[in-house]
């Protein structure tokens, strides 16, 4: 991974005004993936946008953490399963046409 795709936990809980106790929690809990560099702590900016949502959800809707890391694994959850359905819809359109 290159080190361009990584952004410093630091820089990000300054910027979203979060605080390191939170993300470290959801690293914690294996919500999000924090690693470690040279005792510095990154997060991959591939998954910014989901960490920027959960924070939303923890300090503007007041959500505890727990109820934060069940929302993102229900959403997850969610997208596989709308995976799946796209999935099936489109070996379905190959013997029927679809309405």
């Amino acid at each position: 991974m290159e080190q361009e795709q990584l952004i410093r936990i630091e820089t990000f809980c300054v910027h979203h005004q979060v605080d390191h106790s939170f993300i470290h929690s959801l690293g914690d809990s294996g919500v999000i993936k924090v690693i470690n560099i040279e005792g510095t702590e990154f997060i991959d900016s591939n998954h910014l946008n989901e960490l920027e949502k959960l924070a939303r959800l923890h300090y503007e809707m007041d959500i505890n953490v727990e109820g934060v890391e069940a929302i993102s694994y229900l959403l997850n959850r969610l997208q596989e399963m709308h995976h799946d359905l796209l999935l099936l819809r489109n070996r379905l359109s190959q013997y029927e046409p679809l309405e």
